[in-house]
């Protein structure tokens, strides 16, 4: 080989190793800046208060104990709500309709509801569910969650199921094995991590949207685990104080917005570890 074309391509590989350094370097020290401004200003605030009273009015002191009960409701709702008809649609795309031509449509229309703004499903729930109902409810919000959550599991289950080999399911049937009962005993079973994986992702998603709990459970200052009346929410009220004139507002908006990333974060090495085992295995 020509020695100038080697240097050339030398050069050419260090510029572009340097570039991604630089960006991964840029992506790491705003994620980094981030991370330091919310715990600087969250921390603080962290007390027993926040985890046992309510949303306070302007002025008094307070905790957003409501706030985060309706998110874990609406967030549990949503999960139960979406992951069986996850699983149940990429279980047929990947073990019944593999080559199908509905699987496809339904990839693409999954592709679609994976990359809409969480703004208009939060518009279509209102349309479909507030408008009648007359009320904005908990229910409804919970309802605009499990659209988010859907797609994802979709698309985490049919892939992890692809991943399992075929002579699995070649010696299942070798014993007579049912294809109902091949996929809930072995092929569930050798995706079960990517498939958890997939709807701890979900969770994660889910976990900071506000644009559709504005449109459907709305908010709610005081405690109430009614699912048929307005309820609060941990991003809805983020929102709402950060927003505000008001310096306590704020200071539990910032508290809001670091128990989120906590959690989140959580999910994700949760996720994360999950993944990497099912890889050693």
């Amino acid at each position: 080989m020509d020695a100038s074309i080697y240097a050339t391509r030398r050069r050419r590989n260090a510029m572009a190793t340097a570039a991604s350094y630089g960006a991964t370097g840029v992506g790491l020290a705003g994620l980094a800046l981030i991370l330091v401004v919310l715990f600087w200003q969250g921390f603080s605030g962290l007390s027993l208060a926040v985890f046992t009273e309510n949303t306070p009015p302007p002025g008094s002191a307070g905790g957003l104990f409501n706030a985060i009960v309706g998110s874990i409701l609406m967030t549990v709702i949503a999960i139960a709500i979406g992951t069986p008809i996850g699983m149940l649609a990429g279980t047929y795309m990947a073990e019944y309709g593999r080559h199908e031509k509905i699987s496809s449509v339904v990839r693409f229309i999954n592709d679609i509801l994976l990359s809409a703004p969480s703004i208009v499903i939060g518009l279509f729930i209102y349309e479909v569910m507030v408008v009648p109902m007359g009320h904005f409810s908990g229910i409804a919000g919970a309802v605009a969650l499990s659209v988010i959550v859907i797609p994802v599991v979709v698309r985490t289950t049919e892939d992890m199921l692809m991943l399992v080999p075929n002579t699995l399911r070649e010696a299942a049937a070798s014993i007579g094995l049912p294809r109902s009962l091949m996929i809930r005993h072995i092929a569930y079973r050798a995706a079960r991590s990517g498939i958890i994986t997939g709807i701890l992702l979900a969770v994660a998603r889910i976990s900071g949207e506000t644009a559709p709990l504005l449109f459907t459970a709305l908010n709610n200052q005081f405690y109430s685990h009614n699912l048929n009346a307005p309820m609060s929410s941990l991003p809805v009220v983020i929102f709402q104080f950060a927003l505000s004139p008001y310096e306590d507002w704020q200071k539990l908006a910032w508290t809001g917005a670091l128990i989120i990333t906590i959690s989140v974060l959580v999910l994700s090495i949760a996720a994360r570890a999950l993944t990497g085992t099912r890889k050693a295995s």
